[in-house]
């Protein structure tokens, strides 16, 4: 008897486990991967879930799940405060789920590990645009650098599996991002939802102006969550080698733009300050990405189309905080792909700090 056809289907399409699934990249990239492959095949999980920081709760999700691919996203992440606490936690929780995790696949025969790594692990004295062979030219920002390098184990791992095991490892490094299901928080923002929420706030209390630290000179380059998300199913599809690729937009925005972009889409009227006597942090910070337009692959999300959106789902949820909007401070394991360091516009009490790093 010849078996149904949805059943061969289903038996010809791999499973998919997503690590890190209620975080921030996690959120835009389930509904694309379910899309493409079913609910049914593509697996989502958090700490909530497994404690991934523990190797047998670890060894247990993969005889549950049963995975042939997986997507990594869990991370111990915090802002720039929180890591100058407590570096230790950072680098012992994030050595533990890139090392726990990488073990796991491979006993369990997962063919396929996608690992995304902040651009906070490139050198601290890359070069814009800073392309994947600049990695191992420098030491990370010295303010990360406990965590950048926890994270940047996963690179070692990579290869090391690939050779030893044959898993197919692939390290992504995702750029500035920004999006829906950010986090808002002041202690651990970044830029662009630091920026979002002031001017949000400040709008609503009416306020005559908002003080911004540094000159606003600095240049960054922000991707839209959404478009890294798009990407992901290319590289769990058909890219094998051992190269990481940068997925960015490749664009060039001075923070004083950004700022100005976004008080005219929240609507706030009142007057920016830019405090010069404060630091600006690194110049600019951009990223190359000819290897990701080599593969067919962009980021082409508008800077202003992603504000837009951004800002109505942050205004459609900040009363109630609904939709897992965080506006406390909660650096923990979550699917944020480890990039809350990767830029700063962060505020303390109500007042910001540095611009950028």
């Amino acid at each position: 008897m010849s078996q149904p056809e949805n059943d061969i289907d289903a038996m010809n399409t791999p499973r998919i486990l997503v690590t890190g699934a209620t975080g921030f990249l996690g959120r835009h990239l389930l509904p694309i991967l379910r899309s493409r492959w079913g609910d049914a095949q593509v697996v989502g999980v958090s700490s909530a879930d497994y404690n991934l920081l523990d190797a047998a709760q670890t060894r247990k999700m993969f005889a549950v799940v049963q995975p042939q691919w997986v997507v990594h996203l869990a991370a111990y992440a915090g802002g720039i405060g929180a890591n100058r606490r407590y570096p230790a936690d950072f680098f012992h929780r994030n050595a533990l789920l890139t090392v726990h995790v990488f073990q796991e696949a491979a006993l369990a025969g997962v063919r396929k590990l996608i690992y995304p790594l902040p651009g906070c692990a490139y050198p601290a004295s890359a070069i814009s645009p800073i392309d994947e062979g600049q990695m191992w030219n420098g030491f990370p920002q010295a303010e990360s650098a406990a965590y950048s390098l926890a994270k940047k184990q996963g690179l070692v791992a990579a290869q090391a599996y690939r050779q030893q095991y044959g898993l197919a490892s692939v390290v992504v490094l995702p750029g500035n991002m920004y999006g829906e299901y950010d986090n808002f928080s002041q202690g651990d923002s970044h830029v662009v939802p630091a920026l979002i929420r002031r001017f949000h706030e400040a709008r609503r209390r009416d306020d005559a102006e908002v003080a911004l630290w540094g000159t606003g000179q600095p240049v960054r380059d922000f991707v839209y969550a959404g478009d890294v998300a798009a990407t992901i199913p290319y590289f769990l599809e058909n890219y094998d080698a051992a190269e990481p690729v940068n997925i960015s937009s490749g664009t060039s925005t001075a923070i004083v733009e950004l700022a100005a972009l976004i008080k005219h889409l929240v609507g706030y009227t009142g007057r920016i300050v830019w405090d010069a006597t404060k630091p600006d942090g690194q110049s600019v910070k951009v990223f190359d990405v000819a290897r990701l337009q080599a593969l067919g692959l962009s980021c082409p999300t508008p800077l202003e189309a992603g504000l837009r959106r951004t800002i109505a789902w942050f205004a459609a949820n900040y009363r109630e905080q609904t939709d897992g909007l965080r506006l406390e401070e909660t650096s923990g394991t979550n699917g944020t792909n480890g990039q809350l360091l990767a830029h700063e516009a962060l505020f303390s009490n109500s007042q910001p700090l540095a611009s950028s790093s």
